[in-house]
């Protein structure tokens, strides 16, 4: 095969062919924006140095940090129990099934948990983040 791919048969043109702007009035939807039309107009260094963008970043990080250092202790704890524990881990609890099953399933409910937790609180730094960015709006 040569260098030269001549497979690729999409037309070069000139005309915008991705937007079809026909029958449609008003503002163009935020993913048929061009760069210059979403271009936002905040002073970012303003924001950087503003205390409510202190106190977010600052609320934001008094939550993760305690809730990855949750799920990682919770989650490295059943490897270290089944290898230091592994009778303990062997309880049955209901028939056939042991402590270490239980433990592992627990794992999914508490993931998801999390990310609930997680969902709940970032949507209250979206509203904060949001009426921050409208004090700083051109």
């Amino acid at each position: 095969m040569s260098t030269l791919d001549n497979s690729d048969l999409t037309p070069i043109v000139g005309a915008q062919t991705d937007i079809s702007p026909l029958g449609r009035g008003g503002p163009k939807p935020d993913h048929e924006k061009t760069a210059d039309e979403d271009r936002d107009d905040a002073d970012w260094n303003a924001i950087a140095t503003h205390p409510d963008f202190k106190k977010l970043l600052a609320a934001k990080a008094r939550f993760i940090l305690p809730a990855t250092i949750f799920f990682v202790v919770y989650y490295f704890t059943l490897p270290i129990l089944v290898g230091w524990w592994p009778e303990l881990m062997k309880t049955k609890i209901v028939g056939e099934v042991n402590l270490a099953y239980l433990f592992a399933l627990s794992q999914f409910f508490m993931a998801w948990g999390l990310a609930a937790f997680y969902v709940v609180r970032a949507a209250g730094w979206d509203k904060d983040a949001a009426a921050l960015l409208a004090k700083f709006k051109r």
